[in-house]
């Protein structure tokens, strides 16, 4: 409860209510160092919400969410499952949420899975992709002969590179032809020199371990996948649709790289 964590930050930024003090107060933190803090992690949110909206108008009918992706404490209509059921032709889509956060777990059993059988949530961790691939839950509700979208949205906790690969190396070969890959990665590329030194500080005391990389980096993970157009970019620049504002003027400050990967 002490300790702030990045789902929770996110869920705090997004109006959501499974966060602690910790979490809102590294958010009031962020705030200072870089007003456009809140900002940034809507973005995120909204830019989740868009590659959703946009993989479900194109027939996909089965999502993996892993990591900050439940800020349960959010209305009715705001959660990604309901974002795919509005957008999918015909609204059964089906959608795992993995999570380690026990708070965001606990939040999203009590809050979500009692009222659809489309939702499950299984506790995991990026970092032990093959028991995420292997659980029960994950192996039996979904039909793992038709395409599956990945979302990775936790990527900030693999400080490993010869590992992060692993994990899309198995991801491709767990998702039958025709299923997506879709990544974040935090990045300082658009953060003001001026700026770093703070938010450096920041993220040691918020945040240890939190992996960033440049864009030459993340698109090094992804060579070899076919991306979807625009590519990897600011995740305001990806397909903007209207649905979702954060008001940011620069793309670059969010602070965070998106893209979506088709898997052959």
């Amino acid at each position: 409860m002490t300790q702030a964590s990045a789902t929770r930050i996110l869920d705090a930024a997004a109006g959501g209510k499974n966060n602690f003090v910790a979490d809102r107060d590294a958010m009031r933190r962020y705030d200072i160092a870089a007003p456009i803090t809140t900002k940034a992690a809507r973005a995120v949110l909204h830019h989740v919400r868009r590659v959703v909206r946009w993989l479900a108008a194109g027939g996909v009918e089965q999502f993996v969410v892993v990591g900050s992706g439940v800020p349960s404490g959010l209305p009715a209509g705001r959660q990604l499952h309901d974002v795919a059921r509005e957008a999918l032709p015909g609204g059964r889509p089906r959608v795992v949420y993995v999570e380690n956060d026990p708070m965001v777990l606990a939040g999203a059993r009590a809050t979500i899975e009692p009222v659809t059988d489309l939702v499950r949530v299984v506790e995991g961790d990026v970092r032990d992709i093959d028991e995420v691939l292997d659980d029960h839950v994950m192996r039996t509700f979904l039909d793992w002969d038709r395409p599956v979208a990945v979302l990775l949205l936790s990527t900030h906790s693999l400080n490993d590179e010869e590992y992060f690969h692993y994990v899309i190396k198995r991801i491709r070969q767990a998702v039958p032809e025709g299923s997506y890959l879709s990544l974040l990665q935090t990045t300082f590329d658009g953060v003001p020199p001026e700026l770093l030194p703070a938010i450096h500080d920041l993220l040691a005391m918020t945040l240890p371990g939190h992996a960033i990389r440049a864009r030459e980096e993340v698109a090094a993970l992804l060579d070899g996948l076919v991306l979807v157009d625009p590519g990897l970019v600011w995740v305001p620049e990806w397909r903007p649709d209207g649905h979702d504002a954060a008001g940011l003027d620069d793309p670059s400050a969010s602070g965070t790289y998106g893209a979506v990967a088709r898997i052959p």
